[in-house]
């Protein structure tokens, strides 16, 4: 009975992942665009591909539940490659648009959303880092404990969010902006080349 408890707990805070990222996607890219904010602009989108890896996840959960399963069928391999080579190509067009607005010192109108964005996000964040380590112990599940250590990542990328905006809205650094979102390009490109690496890879789901 505890075990059901723990794996509904497990399929609870996947949906929530999942819900969050969606929210904070929208938020954050009209915000981006609005106040030509590129790094929250990135950011937002980031947060879009994070939702087809929490699917994974959310459906590897729903088997763990039925069949005690903890290894991932086609579906689950296929959302990891669709979550490769999207933030690939995250990675190339926020680097693109980095370098054009560090060559003609395009910047942002204000970052006062991005700092609440990214404030809210990491405070979430350490929330399910928190919720998904103890849960992924006490099932003895490698994918949930990975999927945990995938979410530090997205808390990583948050500060670096939340440290661009606010030296562009307390000192006026323009290109700081286009210098976190080159930053954010840089973490997109290694999930990118994670989520192909586990594709591979049969246990361990993470995104």
């Amino acid at each position: 009975m505890r075990g059901n408890t723990n794996i509904n707990r497990a399929i609870l805070l996947a949906i929530f992942t999942i819900v969050y990222n969606l929210i904070e996607g929208i938020i954050s890219i009209y915000f981006g665009l609005d106040d030509e904010v590129l790094s929250l602009f990135g950011f937002g989108l980031d947060s879009f591909v994070e939702v087809i890896s929490g699917i994974g996840i959310f459906h590897m959960m729903l088997r763990v539940n039925k069949n005690h399963v903890n290894e991932r069928d086609q579906f689950e391999k296929r959302a990891l490659q669709i979550t490769g080579a999207s933030f690939y190509l995250l990675t190339l067009g926020i680097s693109i648009t980095s370098i054009y607005n560090l060559i003609y010192g395009i910047h942002p109108i204000t970052t006062f959303w991005g700092i609440i964005v990214s404030t809210s996000s990491i405070i979430v964040m350490w929330w399910l880092v928190h919720e998904k380590l103890e849960i992924g112990k006490k099932l003895n599940s490698d994918a949930i404990i990975a999927d945990a250590n995938c979410t530090k990542v997205c808390m990583q990328l948050s500060f670096v969010l939340l440290i661009s905006c606010i030296g562009y809205e307390l000192f006026e650094f323009k290109q700081i902006d286009a210098i976190g979102s080159i930053i954010i390009a840089y973490f997109a490109f290694k999930e990118g080349r994670e989520s192909f690496k586990k594709a591979q890879n049969k246990n361990n789901y993470c995104c």
